[in-house]
Parts: structure tokens; sequence; C-alpha cells
């Protein structure tokens, strides 16, 4: 279920203070803050099977939008694993991490947002700029320039943290697959398939570099010889 409470985006059983990212690098906060309004967790409107979307219209739970929405819940509670692996590693990459994690939220608000249903007043408070996608081209760019060449294909492994970044990538390669239809359709911007497009690149690449920073090597594709 996805509701709005003076401010409060409650997606599931979740619930945060939408606050949307910057675009520099070097400046934004990505935090919850707790409401003086007391909300109950459960509401029981959805025990029907049907539940809301952020225009008001009620759907059933198996609807695409939903698929989309609890694929990308899922991709941001992958991050979540990833990132605490790479803070006991030490890892350069957490925060760029976490920063994901807030964008992936307005992703959940694009797609919750379906366009045959929304009027302009929603649409303009979820839209999304194109410099996130940008932002994590950058990223790729950096982190590719310190990484050895592709010679062989890289086999999910080298590590905690480059294996469950791995695992990420799969889930993100998932939820893009439940995004296309709702792009292709025309209910949802197709900013939030191109950035979910780049992101399992970046999550690629910066699986290769978790194994590097942890001085794991890669595991690769060897044929097998049969037997």
């Amino acid at each position: 279920m996805l509701r709005q409470f003076s401010g409060i985006m409650i997606v599931g059983l979740h619930f945060t203070r939408v606050i949307r990212p910057c675009t520099s690098v070097g400046s934004y906060r990505c935090f919850s803050e707790t409401s003086n309004r007391s909300v109950k967790i459960y509401t029981k409107t959805g025990d029907k099977g049907n539940s809301s979307l952020y225009t008001g219209e009620r759907r059933p739970k198996n609807d695409e939008i939903f698929e989309a929405l609890g694929t990308t819940d899922e991709l941001s509670s992958c991050l979540g694993l990833a990132k605490e692996y790479a803070m006991k590693g030490k890892h350069p990459y957490v925060d760029r991490l976490a920063r994901i994690q807030c964008v992936l939220q307005d992703i959940g608000s694009l797609i919750a947002t379906p366009i045959s249903s929304a009027r302009q007043t929603h649409l303009k408070r979820v839209e999304f700029s194109d410099s996130y996608c940008a932002e994590l081209e950058d990223w790729i760019d950096e982190y590719t320039a310190i990484l050895p060449g592709l010679i062989n294909f890289i086999l999910p492994g080298g590590g905690e943290a480059s294996a469950t970044l791995h695992v990420a990538r799969t889930v993100c390669r998932r939820a893009e697959r439940r995004v296309t239809p709702l792009v292709l359709s025309g209910e949802v911007n197709e900013q939030a398939l191109i950035y979910l497009n780049r992101l399992s690149d970046f999550l690629f690449t910066v699986a290769r570099l978790a194994a590097k920073l942890d001085n794991r090597e890669e595991s690769v594709y060897i044929r097998p010889k049969p037997i």
C-alpha cells in the first residue's frame, strides 16, 4: 500500500519523509524522519488483495505496478546488505550505495504514479532528473579506469561484498524487466527504465571494484571439459 501523510510517503511497511537527493555528489542528504503524527503500520485496507497508488487509484496487488514496486524495494534491500559488507571492508563507495537507495525511493514514487490516473500535480511531485543517470555513468568511468580490462566473462563471487553486489545486479535486471512493460504502455516515465539499466552496469563495475579492494581474484568463466 502507498499513502501520503503530510509529506510522508508510505510504501508497504516502509515510511519515510521524502527528501530528494541533490544532484551534486558532494552535497546530499539521505535520511528518514519520524512524523509527529501517529501512523499505524497496519491499515487492513489491503486485506482483500487490493492496494492504493499515489494517485488514489486502487489496483490488485498482483498488478504490474506492484510487481515493479516490490522488485525495486527488493533491490534497495540488497543494496543495504551490500552496503554493510562494504562498510566492514571500509570500501570508498558506501555513501554512493546509500545515495542510490534514496534515488530508488524516487523511482518507486515514479512507478506508483501511473500516468493514466495521475493529475498534473502528481506528476510534478515525482519528476525525475536525468542527471542521476549521468552521475552513474561518471562513477562507472571512474571505477573502470582503475580496473583491469575485461578478457573473460566474470562469474559472481570475489568475496562477500562483491558477491552481494552481483546479487543486487541481478535483482536490478529483474526490476528493469518489471518496469519495461509499464514504460512501453506509457504508464511510467522512461527515465525510471533508463536509470535501472545504467544502475545494473554500475553494480557490475562496483562488484569488480569490491573484489579488487578485498584482494580477491575475480571468478572467470572457463568452459568445462566434457566428462
